[in-house]
């Protein structure tokens, strides 16, 4: 019996150990903390990732190696490397943690981005926002995920205040300029590449944020079949350049018709949750089957789906479990402000009767203002043909 370890022990990595029960594998989790919620699933090793005798013991008991999440320091996964299967591979790891080594990547392949540059000092800052203007946005280079390490610039007079929260941080994770995007809407390709080098993509994600945080998806996404090729040739480009095996994710704003590249995610995304009720093979058993070389799944869509993300405390499950096609998941986390604890998934054959399930769920659940963008979508619908 195939083990399969994963580096991360979060709620990527349970649905992980999760879809894989059906294929017949085995789990070893590694994780920093002793209460990792995919523990509850799966035997856990607690251990510190840069600890070398702590990662040869992991890579003692397992066959193939992943991880749930982009901060895994990349010198681990390559000390890993050395002793058993890892994928993704260091490199592309490495390279997705890295916000300025990413959008460079993407201009590289042609592949349209917001203006961007680095920032090292305070003098380098004031001169990227006098070059990209303002409103722009300061990031840290590494670490930060779901708004984390961010500071919009709405004016000159922001400067100041952006450099004091972030500045220190130059000279350790690193800072990057990026001028605002004013997008019409949010959308992300979730895409699978085997051993072989085959290619898959779900249909494309609408994706709706709060504070950074995905608050709603909505998939398939209407949009132009024009749209939709660009979006796939994007993540094809990127996965074939990185040697790229599994599951990812490539978010990217629509404006004016045109999309623009914000940021890859390299393993199984909150985007793709949607597919394990609403797909033929969910992102979770599809990034199994890429990892451990077996043929990829069909990922075609099984009518209209949306994800319902919950922060920080989970709403009552009765009016998604009492609703047709509703299905809940509940991570097992203890509540916190700003912690992902569950999500909700509602799936319908057909967008109308989506939005009155949809509508029906917000209003028993008081979040009205939650579905209320996926509702506005949903009224001018038009699904998408399949591939």
């Amino acid at each position: 019996m195939t083990t399969v370890g994963i580096l991360g022990g979060g709620q990527l990595a349970r649905m992980l150990a999760l879809s894989g029960a059906p294929l017949g594998l085995r789990f070893l989790v590694m994780d920093t903390s002793e209460d990792a919620c995919a523990g509850q699933f799966a035997p856990l090793l607690v251990g510190d990732y840069r600890d070398a005798a702590a990662l040869a013991r992991f890579a003692a008991q397992v066959d193939v190696a992943t991880f749930d999440f982009e901060n895994v320091p990349a010198d681990s996964a390559r000390q890993l490397a050395t002793r058993i299967p890892v994928f993704p591979n260091p490199d592309a790891l490495a390279l997705s943690q890295d916000r300025l080594a990413e959008k460079t990547l993407f201009r590289e392949l042609g592949i349209p981005v917001p203006p961007f540059a680095d920032i090292a000092s305070r003098a380098q800052l004031d001169a990227a926002v006098a070059d990209i203007g303002t409103p722009c946005i300061l990031k840290t280079r590494r670490l930060g995920y779901d708004g984390k390490g961010q500071f919009r610039i709405r004016s000159l007079a922001d400067v100041d205040a952006a450099w004091e929260a972030l500045g220190a941080q130059a000279g350790s994770v690193g800072l990057i300029l990026e001028g605002f995007v004013a997008f019409d809407r949010e959308i992300s390709v979730v895409a699978v590449r085997g051993r072989d080098g085959g290619f898959r993509t779900w249909p494309l994600t609408g994706n709706w944020h709060v504070d950074g945080v995905l608050s709603a998806s909505l998939a398939p996404a209407s949009v132009a079949p024009e749209i939709a090729d660009t979006a796939v040739a994007h993540a094809r480009a990127i996965a074939e350049r990185l040697d790229y095996v599994g599951v990812f994710a490539l978010e990217l704003f629509c404006r004016d018709g045109q999309l623009l590249a914000n940021e890859m995610a390299p393993r199984v995304h909150n985007s793709g949750h949607w597919t394990i009720e609403g797909a033929e093979t969910s992102q979770f058993e599809n990034h199994l089957r890429a990892v451990l070389g077996l043929p990829l799944g069909d990922t075609g869509a099984r009518g209209v789906a949306c994800m319902l993300n919950w922060i920080g405390t989970l709403p009552d499950a009765t009016p998604v479990l009492d609703t047709p096609g509703g299905h809940w998941h509940d991570y097992g986390k203890s509540p916190r402000a700003g912690r992902k604890v569950g999500h909700a998934t509602l799936r319908a054959d057909a967008p109308e009767t989506l939005a009155e399930r949809l509508q029906a769920v917000g209003d028993a659940l008081g979040r009205e203002s939650q579905v209320a963008p996926v509702l506005q979508r949903l009224s001018g619908y038009e699904q998408p043909d399949a591939p």
